[in-house]
């Protein structure tokens, strides 16, 4: 569904801190990446609806977290960006056999993720 958020991401200057944090809290269930190195996958909840995520290192000390929408075109999300006075960050960018993102920064200066799903992507 276009405009579903369907992932986000925390990052965190202490990755397993954030994660026991986490698992204690909200009692996420959270394990290692086997496709990305260092990349946490957080599992909210047992539904099958249930948005997921992961935990990362932070790249940039001000970097924040971010959640990602899925688009039927990341083209037209960024142009849409664009018209109406947000920034594109990073242009779409393959995750290989699962789809495409970009980041981009609304009016405000949030950041906003789209997502296109594609077994393909390379």
């Amino acid at each position: 569904m276009n405009g579903e958020l369907i992932h986000f991401e925390i990052p965190a200057d202490d990755v397993q801190k954030i994660a026991d944090f986490y698992r204690n809290v909200l009692g996420w269930k959270i394990e290692s990446s086997p496709e990305f190195e260092g990349y946490l996958m957080v599992t909210t909840s047992g539904r099958e609806d249930a948005v997921e995520g992961g935990i990362m290192k932070k790249q940039m000390p001000q970097q924040t977290g971010l959640n990602y929408y899925e688009v039927d075109s990341i083209e037209d999300f960024n142009s849409k960006v664009k018209e109406n006075g947000g920034q594109v960050l990073m242009e779409k960018m393959p995750v290989p056999k699962m789809g495409f993102f970009s980041v981009c920064l609304d009016p405000e200066g949030n950041p906003v993720g789209s997502w296109l799903t594609d077994e393909n992507a390379s």
